[in-house]
This record gives C-alpha cells, structure tokens and sequence, in this order.
C-alpha cells in the first residue's frame, strides 16, 4: 500500500499537512490518528476540522468519546466528520452505545486510538505522529493507505 512519510516537522507544517488532507478527503471513509499521549494527534485534528470549515470551539473527544461536526467542505468532500477518541473504549461492543455504525457509510471518521475498537472499525488511511523526546518541537507524519479507498486518498493528496 501506498504512504507518505515527513520528518521533523514542526507544527505549522504538520498543521498544513492536515489541511492539504482534508482539502482531498473523500465523503466518507476512517483516518486513524496514531501516536503516543501528546503526539499531536488532537491538534492534527483541529487543523483538518478548521480546514474543513469548522469555526467555533473544537473539543477533545476525550472524555464524550465522539464529536460530530457538520462541515463546508470541498466538492465531493465529506458534509459530516465524527472525531472519535477511543481510548477509554473497555470493550469495541461499546461503540454500538455511541451510535457511530449508523454514519459509516454518510460520514468521515477521524479516530484516535483506533486499537481500542480492533475488530469493529477499519481505517482506510492510518496517519502515525511520532517525535523525540530530545526534540519536541518536531514530529515525524507517516501517512499510509490501508484499503483501496485510502490509496485513492493519498494519490488525491500527492496530485495535489
């Protein structure tokens, strides 16, 4: 499968990474927000959320597990985004409480912590931060297709 990988990014580029992905994301679909506690995956969010026309309070879905946005996005692009934090998830099964299955088909998802959910949701694109302690400041994207639809994501994203 395809995959795109950056180094030593600093926010602002990791920021405008989001906004290029978001500029080709697909109707629906899962992007998997992968990385340790304060890898950036939260304000890697917020970037592609805001460039996809969210104004207004962006919140962590830390604590209510799912945040829905309706979206102005691009032509073609998806008019509803579900930013799912999985990582108190105890048990996949609970994501039948969360009600997110019945907007799999309608809306993308942007999941962090998707191995809380294995089994029950599959990411399309999996986008992994990572950094080192001796530089904080920077992060490495690795940005990998994980089915079909994700690789017609990333070649959108490299024609771009």
């Amino acid at each position: 499968m395809a995959e795109q990988r950056h180094h030593a990014l600093d926010q602002a580029a990791v920021e405008a990474f989001a906004a290029r992905l978001a500029a080709v994301a697909p109707a629906a679909g899962l992007l998997s927000l992968r990385g340790e506690l304060g890898a950036g995956k939260s304000t890697f969010a917020r970037a592609f959320l805001r460039a996809l026309g969210v104004s207004g309070t962006i919140r962590s879905p830390t604590y209510t597990l799912v945040e829905p946005y309706d979206v102005t996005a691009p032509p073609g692009g998806p008019g509803r985004v579900l930013h799912l934090d999985l990582y108190r998830l105890a048990d996949p099964e609970e994501l039948d409480y969360l009600g997110v299955r019945d907007e799999a088909d309608q809306a993308l998802f942007l999941v962090e912590w998707l191995s809380q959910a294995v089994g029950e949701l599959e990411a399309d694109l999996e986008l992994s931060l990572s950094g080192e302690a001796s530089r904080p400041d920077r992060r490495d994207l690795v940005c990998r297709a994980a089915t079909p639809l994700g690789e017609a994501w990333l070649a959108r994203l490299a024609a771009d």
